[in-house]
């Protein structure tokens, strides 16, 4: 088989089964972006530093650009577009947890897999998860507010 030939992968993206076709190479950020038009994910540094890319393949939250789309065939991929209003999404609306947007899908994507795993985080395990992801245009104070709201709701619901 060539390099450039192309294969169909079936991925379960966002609690779909969906076909598209790549190249062994091709990395899932791109799959996401280009052939399944999900594009919520963003290309910001393309070397895993910067987490604009960030989406939750099994839980767990993970670089786009790092990993091959072929990786991920049998797992659950959930981006941003498959949140469905969680409550992160409104915390970060809420505490203007955002200025330009563009690092904003990989903040909920880690916050969301935080608040998922670690519903009694406290205030240096929040900054730890945080550090993964870089925003260039606001402070972290909001990115925070925004965290410990949802993680508030979050305890109010299990609470019952």
């Amino acid at each position: 088989m060539e390099e450039t030939a192309k294969r169909e992968l079936v991925l379960h993206v966002n609690g779909e089964q969906r076909t598209v076709a790549a190249r062994h190479a091709d990395t899932l950020l791109f799959v996401l972006r280009g052939g399944l038009g999900l594009t919520g994910a963003k290309p910001g540094c393309l070397n895993g530093d910067c987490g604009a890319c960030t989406v939750l393949v099994d839980g767990t939250p993970v670089k786009s650009c790092m990993m091959l789309a072929i990786e991920t065939v049998g797992k659950q991929i959930t981006t941003v577009e498959g949140l469905n209003r969680a409550p992160i999404q409104h915390a970060f609306v809420r505490h203007f947890a955002f200025q330009c947007g563009y690092c904003t899908p990989g903040f909920i994507m880690n916050a969301h897999a935080l608040i998922e795993r670690h519903p009694d985080a406290d205030d240096a395990t929040i900054q730890e998860w945080l550090e993964s992801n870089i925003c260039r245009c606001t402070s972290y104070q909001e990115i925070e507010a925004a965290v410990k709201e949802a993680l508030a709701a979050k305890k109010a619901k299990t609470d019952f």
